[in-house]
């Protein structure tokens, strides 16, 4: 779907409200196809933004896990290493 929506689940510390809003905000974009909505139409998409939100963050509370936590360090550096053996080069990452 997109790749700029990253797992939120499972991780120690636990997810963000600021990294469910980017990615609420990056999946009502992507549905919507708009990056910024007209000023008719800015109340509906954030309006949608903050329901994705509100949904994501009762999801995240309502899900259960036996597995352990992951580290978001050692999930950057995986991805720091899929992305040399891909493309060659070492890309910095975004936490």
């Amino acid at each position: 779907m997109c790749r700029n929506i990253k797992p939120l689940f499972n991780f120690n510390p636990v997810a963000t409200d600021a990294e469910i809003q980017a990615a609420s905000l990056q999946f009502v974009r992507k549905i919507s196809g708009f990056t910024a909505p007209s000023k008719a139409n800015e109340e509906a998409f954030n309006r949608a933004v903050a329901e994705v939100a509100l949904a994501a963050r009762q999801l995240m509370n309502s899900l259960v896990t036996t597995a352990e936590p992951r580290n978001r360090e050692i999930e950057i550096e995986r991805a720091r290493a899929r992305n040399a053996k891909r493309f060659g080069t070492v890309k910095k990452l975004e936490s």
